[in-house]
């Protein structure tokens, strides 16, 4: 078996020698918070296939190739052992010399005292270091103590709607609306995963579900060495079929379908597909944390393809593809605004609204999402709904997202802001 220098040197000069790939671009620029005079280590998170590794070449490309170095430490060739990491640096330095470097690093969580290696060669070196994965490990919430103050965390999500028609090279102004909707209904259905957006329509499908089963083994069952993994499974099909859970209702149905599985497991389960970017619960809003805990959560899956094509729903549910879109949208503006906070509103009546955005605590917006196309087919209920919000937060900012109803209601006095779906993904 060859040696770990030999393959880390052949690994770095194949860098060297390969010219890097066609990179679309995307609104995510990590050469503008890259700051040579200050050491931060820049950790770029985001589940698999989101463009994270195309984003550090895309910097490469513009900071200059040569000035850096890409290692994906997922290659097979490589054994996941610190000792790995320290050899590496040997290597850089025999044939790099004192030179500095921007040293490129995907999936560098999967290997041990991975953290403590950072911070020594950050505190020690010329080198600096931008990091990927597709684990919280490396986000600012989760970030291992050695780490913090001397990191800065950057999460890359799928394609937003201006990037997916950046993709498809359609300038939205120079189209006729109806040719817009279209390019918005296959998002809606298709989702922003950069290869599935680019890639033929018979080709998707397969290409999600080899994400899917990625996903599901590599950054669950083997990472976290799950013994019951058609326990998760389950759990994953009942998540893809719910709008809404709470740990007990989700510990009893799988109990039902014969596992042998506790909240406290179920409450594990759901922290691993969180950790992993797949998965983003809503709490309700309210100031009484009994309240936020006791009420159901929603959940929300990191791209719609995967709701359209591995739920068992029959119906297109365009109403929910929507909701989903609108708060991966504002999942978004809340990675640039941290003190943005999003919830959804729900009463003693069982009267609900999608989304409540604050800041600092204080409710700012409250938004309705429904599939109408005129003010008509807006369910009076949705309505009623958002007024009982507008009391109940004093938040004065109303809106009803609809798939291409643009207007003002007005109700007993309230104003209710309507604004298409592509409209308000392009603002």
């Amino acid at each position: 078996m060859r040696n770990i220098k030999q393959i880390l040197k052949d690994i770095i000069i194949s860098w060297d020698a390969t010219p890097l790939p066609i990179i679309k671009e995307r609104d995510t620029d990590l050469l503008k918070i890259f700051d040579k005079n200050i050491k931060k280590i820049i950790a770029v998170i985001g589940f698999r296939r989101v463009g994270k590794t195309f984003t550090l070449l895309d910097f490469a490309k513009k900071y200059g190739k040569e000035n850096c170095i890409y290692i994906n430490f997922e290659d097979e060739r490589l054994p996941q052992r610190t000792e790995t990491l320290t050899e590496f640096i040997e290597v850089l330095k025999e044939l790099k010399g004192n030179k500095p470097l921007i040293l490129l690093l995907d999936e560098i969580q999967e290997i041990d005292n991975w953290s403590t290696w950072a911070r020594r060669i950050n505190e020690t070196t010329n080198y600096h270091l931008i990091l990927s994965g597709s684990s919280s490990k490396l986000s600012s919430k989760e970030i291992p103590t050695e780490l913090r103050g001397h990191s800065i965390s950057l999460q890359i999500f799928p394609l937003s709607f201006k990037e997916f028609l950046r993709f498809k090279q359609v300038e939205a102004q120079n189209i006729p609306q109806s040719n817009l909707l279209n390019h918005l209904r296959e998002y809606l259905f298709s989702g922003g995963f950069p290869e599935v957006v680019l890639s033929d329509e018979g080709l998707k499908p397969l290409i999600i579900s080899e994400y899917y089963n990625t996903f599901v083994t590599r950054d669950i069952i083997e990472r976290y060495k799950l013994r019951n993994p058609e326990a998760l499974k389950d759990l994953l099909g009942l998540i893809l079929n719910s709008r809404s859970y709470t740990y007990s209702k989700l510990a009893n149905t799988l109990k039902s379908l014969g596992h042998k599985i506790g909240k406290g497991t179920v409450l594990k389960y759901m922290k691993w597909l969180e950790s992993s970017f797949f998965l983003e619960s809503l709490d309700v809003f309210s100031k009484n944390i009994k309240t936020r805990i006791q009420t159901p959560k929603k959940n929300y899956i990191v791209d719609n393809y995967f709701s359209y094509r591995l739920s068992n729903s029959k119906s297109e549910n365009i109403g929910h593809l929507m909701e989903q879109l609108v708060f991966n949208e504002l999942l978004r503006k809340k990675t640039k605004d941290p003190i943005l906070e999003i919830s959804y509103f729900k009463n003693v009546l069982h009267e609900e609204v999608d989304f409540v955005i604050s800041s600092n605590k204080a409710p700012k917006e409250i938004i309705q999402v429904t599939y109408a196309l005129k003010e008509f087919e807006i369910n009076e209920r949705e309505i009623k709904a958002l007024i009982k919000a507008k009391e109940a937060l004093n938040c004065q900012d109303l809106k009803i997202i609809t798939w291409e109803f643009d207007g003002t209601i007005s109700k007993n006095g309230h104003l209710i802001r309507c604004i298409p779906l592509v409209k308000w993904l392009l603002e």
